[in-house]
């Protein structure tokens, strides 16, 4: 067994800009670290099957779970059941880092969460 850091973890980009390493990647859990640029975000979705754990290692990110916004700063983190709409934002000048943990992996398990605009009236 190696040890396993940013620096020789598979890499990926996601978002507007966002990085992500996979340091754990199994069929029955994965472990992601993660890096959101300033204001940047995520979209709003859910997963299935997932049960995901959100924490920060450095800066402060806002999770919206289910309308809720909580601010998560370094140390601390938020867990999202599966089927819970979530969304996590860096809304800060400065780079947000955090873990994610997902059990089963997240991956191929996301329904994104789509704004559709407000009919005040139908004429038929």
């Amino acid at each position: 067994m190696s040890k396993i850091s940013a620096e020789n973890a598979e890499h990926y980009q996601w978002g507007d800009a966002c990085d992500g390493w996979f340091l754990l990647k199994r069929d029955d859990l994965s472990i992601i670290h993660e890096k959101m640029p300033p204001q940047t975000s995520e979209v709003r979705h859910y997963h299935v099957f997932s049960k995901q754990f959100f924490f920060i290692l450095k800066g402060e990110a806002v999770m919206e779970r289910e309308g809720e916004e909580y601010i998560l700063k370094a140390n601390e983190g938020i867990e999202i059941p599966p089927g819970i709409p979530h969304q996590i934002r860096n809304e800060s000048q400065h780079a947000v880092e955090f873990l994610v943990t997902s059990t089963p992996p997240a991956h191929g398990d996301r329904v994104v969460i789509k704004k559709v605009k407000t009919i005040s009236y139908v004429t038929l």
